[in-house]
């Protein structure tokens, strides 16, 4: 496994995205973010863009004064799984050590990128993973919904690619996410069980991330209910147990996920009417 080193960790960003505005307000908190050579920033910044079909080039800016540059590649809209392999096999030849995953609707608050720094710089040679830990903002002035309890359920869960950094070496080991998983749930908890049946360790950083709550659709049921389709693979892949050994217990987590999905539908389809 990768020995340890005394130098700063180098990491890559990746981010999947279906070209929500959310995606140029996360580029705005990842460029506004202070950096220096204890905490340095990322060595580039790959976003994939997974709409589907022949569409316009997604319109990204970054100031001239960061010193890492966006790159984008067409994920051709496979899915959560998929355009994550796109991303890190494209960033890796950046010679980055790690690969920090983001989800394109959270924002970075001031300090991100140095708390990543030092999470990274706290990861022995046995740790495959770091995992931030997500504040999802409630109102105070009312009772929160359903819908927004349910997004709050994020804060408790374990190995969200919201924010999830990965040793290279460890995705190589186990070939990346499996793109079996059309859908962004239980493709993450998959990569994490396999990762530490591969021997590595995974832990939580002290890094946080915001990520508000997005409105939901009136298809949403629906869409959980395909989520149960995720659960039969994850017992097909991994026996009887794995809710216990990916630590994915049952909860809220899934109605995100579907929400997540129908607001791609809904953006990749604008995209190609336009």
């Amino acid at each position: 496994m990768t020995p340890a080193s005394t130098e700063p960790a180098t990491y890559a960003v990746v981010i999947p995205s279906v070209g929500r505005p959310t995606l140029q307000w996360l580029l705005d908190t990842l460029s506004a973010q202070d950096v220096d050579a204890r905490h340095p920033g990322p060595l580039e910044v790959v976003v994939v863009d997974d709409r589907r079909g022949d569409v316009a080039p997604l319109r990204l800016s970054v100031p001239d004064t960061v010193a890492w540059t966006v790159r984008t590649v067409r994920g051709y809209g496979r899915g959560p799984a998929a355009a994550r392999n796109r991303g890190w096999r494209a960033a890796r030849r950046s010679g980055a050590e790690w690969i920090a995953f983001l989800d394109d609707d959270v924002e970075l608050p001031a300090g991100w990128a140095q708390r990543l720094a030092e999470d990274l710089a706290a990861c022995g040679p046995e740790t495959g993973a770091t995992q931030g830990r997500i504040d999802v903002p409630l109102p105070d002035t009312r009772r929160p919904t359903d819908w927004e309890r349910n997004t709050a359920s994020l804060e408790d869960a374990d190995w969200a690619t919201a924010d999830m950094a990965y040793r290279v070496a460890a995705l190589e080991a186990v070939a990346g996410f499996d793109e079996r998983f059309p859908r962004a749930y239980r493709e993450d908890a998959d990569l994490a069980l396999r990762v530490r049946r591969a021997g590595w360790q995974l832990v939580r950083g002290e890094r946080r991330i915001t990520h508000p709550v997005r409105p939901a659709d009136d298809l949403v049921s629906l869409r959980v209910q395909a989520g149960n389709a995720d659960d039969a693979l994850m017992r097909r892949l991994h026996g009887p147990d794995w809710r216990a050994a990916a630590e994915a217990p049952r909860g809220g987590f899934a109605w995100h996920a579907a929400t997540v999905g129908a607001l791609g539908v809904t953006a990749a389809g604008a995209a190609a009417a336009a």
